[in-house]
């Protein structure tokens, strides 16, 4: 007897074939982001000797990504310059350089002054849904 493919034995129990995962693309983009990150790295290694190689390496590369990696997503501050309240002091040094150079160029900036990028206000994987509610 021989077995049939699993793609015919499928059929047989009615499952279709997708070649799509749903919500994996833009499920966590937080978590993307980060391993991406984490894999593009020069100091990542190919393989680990062992778990504690792992744990090694994994904490001087989450040192580095809250404390040093400017994020494009947060405003081009780190997540502790935002965790830690900081984000207002450095978008108004940003504005004070911002400011400076656009005094001392002014033909640079055709339209308007230069703006740093807008504070994020909120940050979510999954926001809730907006939902009216009916009170009774």
């Amino acid at each position: 007897m021989k077995a049939k493919a699993t793609a015919l034995m499928l059929a047989d129990l009615g499952v279709t074939k997708s070649h799509s995962r749903p919500y994996t693309s833009n499920d966590n983009p937080f978590s993307e982001s980060h391993f991406k990150t984490l894999k593009y790295q020069p100091q990542f290694p190919q393989r680990f000797g062992c778990i504690e190689d792992a744990k090694t390496f994994c904490r001087c590369f989450f040192d580095w990504y809250n404390r040093d990696h400017h994020h494009a997503g947060i405003g081009l501050m780190t997540p502790d310059q935002v965790h830690y309240g900081q984000a207002d002091e450095v978008y108004a040094a940003r504005q004070t350089i911002l400011d400076r150079a656009f005094h001392s160029n002014p033909e640079r900036f055709v339209k308007k002054p230069p703006e740093p990028p807008l504070k994020p206000t909120a940050a979510w994987i999954n926001p809730p849904t907006k939902r009216l509610q009916i009170q009774a």
